[in-house]
């Protein structure tokens, strides 16, 4: 048997929110002893435990205690398996509407259909959820499921649950979701907070046109509007082919240092009545008019700085994940809940993976390699290199001219999707069966995938889509969430147990997007796959995971010092996300750049709207190639394995990564492949 790391481990019960009132536990399973026999014995000693440890007093008192546990123990039979079917039903309904219902409120927020309405917000932060798992322990089914079925911590998981069945899988997975009792208050103080982030977020946007040169020239294409930081990031990327491309890119790493200062003029944000050098911080107005004018009155021009909204938000989101400290005492920050519980992988193991990546000893070799391909010397921003793949090879105008020729509008990538899939290697039937429950819309913000969580629903694809039609970056993102999509089509919709529905973490399905997203020009028509491609793909993911690794440890970084310095101002936050920056860069970036003290790793969004988000990327890189070096070798259909991976369902990361592709969660494969494809590269 193959060994496995254990994490940090959690309780093996339920923990209480407090100690409080003490249940009579003792008589509790004296009396189910008396009527059950020795039979049920382990049962009844786990399940009272697990009840008790989540018993309050205002449950009930000592009789009722003793009634509830009398009344609803199951015994094991056909009316405990009728139970838990039952049971997974409930969830999956009360799941999967709730999760439509609050993706239907999000929508005015989401989607591009009309201006933001000041309703939006509100619609977009109200969570009709936050009162859900309260009411079902008021009701008691949140105790029927602790009382009859198994509770298992972190360490368990992991020590046992190669030997579970899928049904214990699936036990442990209904009981989970009441490890803790956060009060509704709570849930929704931390909806609010990360929708009004969100908001400010996805309306972050900046009128390339209007960007000036010192000497008062205009780089970017008129009525290029590109949110922060995706679109300013692909556009830098797709610049490295451009003609004048270098300019275009030096302006924009120019714009990313004044956004993350927050020196930023707040007028230029999303408003085209305004010109902005971004070297001299000046703001004129505009005489220039792209048809997206902002209020008809132009008003004076104010080079008056953002102020620190930006870092606002972040602490608006981290004092209201705190609110829920107390209400998990064995993993009582937000750091510990989001590896702990969240990734079931703790902390010092996700980032000893990207220590691995950005520690290793070739980054000097292909720093040099990528040199010699651009032929001058690296600068910051060549952290988004994209040379190796066959992106690379065209410009931004001949990428942008093959998507609007395929996709004029929404309708026309949603009617391809089902070739695509083919493409990719899915039989017609099941492209068909995938496409049919992908629903293609224009995002407000960059574009994300919102999954179903019920057999009968659909997924929604979300990408920015100009008016002009879609372009690369819209297609880029678009096929990155329709591997989300088919993730979530079959481990929802297709998977045998509802209650194991998704993946392990949110990496794992990161890593099915980053596997379609690498195909986009392949699937234009644009590229070919054959060694040679396989080799830059190497070098493609070992630099590209290096510096989203550099940015999740300078998010990690950021967290750790919120909980020592709890009160911060959003001005010393400012200061010690550039500081955090500058310390990563400099430990793992400034000997193969040959510049010291920079802060381009804190300019992702992820940052300010999604709480400790981004370990999942690199995390998702990782994975992702784990699962491309298995499909190399494997034969047989494509679509059919990649089924059978998704369906899988939410088990441990390492026991899950063993039965989909036959190792666990290692950056070695990345590294050993870019060290070879180097070694090839260097003989042609």
């Amino acid at each position: 048997m193959t060994t496995i790391t254990l994490e940090k481990s959690a309780p093996q019960s339920p923990t209480p929110q407090s100690p409080g009132y003490q249940p009579p536990v003792e008589a509790a399973k004296a009396r189910l002893h008396e009527i059950h026999g020795d039979g049920e014995r382990e049962r009844v000693e786990r399940g009272v435990d697990q009840v008790a440890r989540l018993w309050r007093e205002e449950d009930g008192d000592d009789a009722e205690f003793l009634r509830f546990v009398e009344s609803e123990f199951v015994p094991s039979g056909d009316t405990l398996e009728a139970t838990f079917h039952r049971l997974e039903y409930a969830f999956e309904r009360l799941g999967g509407l709730m999760t439509s219902l609050i993706r239907d409120l999000r929508r005015g927020a989401d989607v591009d259909n009309g201006p933001l309405l000041p309703l939006d917000e509100l619609l977009s932060a109200y969570n009709p959820a936050a009162h859900m798992t309260e009411d079902l322990y008021k009701t008691k089914i949140a105790f029927v499921c602790l009382l009859n079925f198994p509770f298992s911590g972190l360490e368990e998981r992991v020590t046992e649950g190669a030997a579970w069945s899928r049904r214990e899988w699936a036990e442990n997975r209904l009981t989970e979701g009441f490890s803790s009792r956060v009060p509704a208050s709570v849930v929704q103080a931390v909806s609010a907070a990360r929708a009004a982030s969100s908001t400010y977020v996805s309306s972050y946007n900046l009128y390339m046109h209007h960007l000036l040169t010192a000497d008062g020239r205009r780089l970017f294409a008129e009525g290029q509007r590109l949110i922060a930081h995706w679109g300013l990031r692909d556009e830098l990327k797709a610049s490295y082919v451009d003609e004048g491309g270098l300019e275009k890119q030096r302006l924009i790493e120019l714009v990313f240092n004044r956004i993350v200062n927050q020196e930023i003029p707040a007028a230029v944000i999303n408003d085209p009545r305004f010109d902005w050098t971004p070297e001299t911080n000046e703001v004129t107005l505009s005489p220039v008019r792209d048809g997206e004018d902002g209020p008809a009155a132009p008003a004076a021009p104010s080079s008056e700085r953002e102020a620190d909204e930006r870092y606002r938000y972040l602490l608006d989101n981290f004092h209201a994940a705190r609110l829920a400290d107390p209400h998990h005492p064995e993993n009582p920050t937000y750091l510990d809940r989001s590896f702990n519980l969240g990734r079931e992988m703790s902390e010092e193991r996700v980032r000893n993976l990207f220590e691995e990546v950005l520690s290793a000893p070739l980054r000097l070799e292909v720093g040099e390699l990528i040199e010699k391909r651009l032929g001058r010397s690296l600068e910051p921003f060549d952290i988004w290199y994209v040379g190796f793949t066959a992106r690379g090879s065209y410009t931004e105008e001949q990428l942008d001219a093959r998507v609007k020729e395929l996709y004029p509008d929404v309708a026309a990538f949603e009617a391809d999707v089902p070739r695509l899939l083919r493409d990719l290697g899915f039989s017609d039937d099941k492209a068909r069966f995938v496409a049919e429950r992908v629903c293609v819309e224009p995002a407000r913000g960059s574009g994300h995938a919102y999954g179903a969580a019920r057999r009968d629903d659909n997924v929604l694809l979300r990408t920015r889509i100009p008016a002009g039609g879609m372009d690369y970056q819209g297609y880029n993102t678009a096929l990155h969430e329709l591997g989300h999509n088919v993730e979530q089509i079959f481990s929802t919709i297709t998977i045998d147990h509802t209650l194991l529905q998704g993946v392990p973490n949110t990496a794992f399905t990161e890593a099915m997007a980053f596997v379609f997203q690498g195909r986009d020009v392949e699937l234009l028509g644009l590229g070919e796959v054959d060694a040679a491609a396989a080799h830059m793909n190497a070098l493609d993911t070992f630099w590209a995971t290096r510096e989203i690794a550099g940015v999740a440890l300078v998010d990690m970084a950021v967290w750790r010092w919120l909980y020592e310095n709890p009160d911060a101002t959003p001005a010393e936050l400012r200061e010690t996300m550039l500081a955090k920056a500058r310390e990563v860069w400099n430990e793992y970036f400034a000997d193969v750049f040959g510049v010291r003290d920079q802060v381009l790793l804190s300019v992702y969004q992820h940052m300010i709207n999604r709480s400790l988000y981004l370990p999942d990327y690199p995390m998702g890189h990782i994975i992702a190639f784990q699962i491309e070096r298995y499909f190399e070798t494997f034969e047989g259909s494509f679509g059919d394995e990649l089924e059978r991976i998704c369906q899988l369902g939410k088990l441990a990361p390492d026991i899950w990564m063993h039965q989909a592709v036959g190792s666990a969660v290692s950056a070695q494969p990345l590294v050993e492949a870019a060290t070879a494809a180097l070694a090839a590269v260097d003989v042609e």
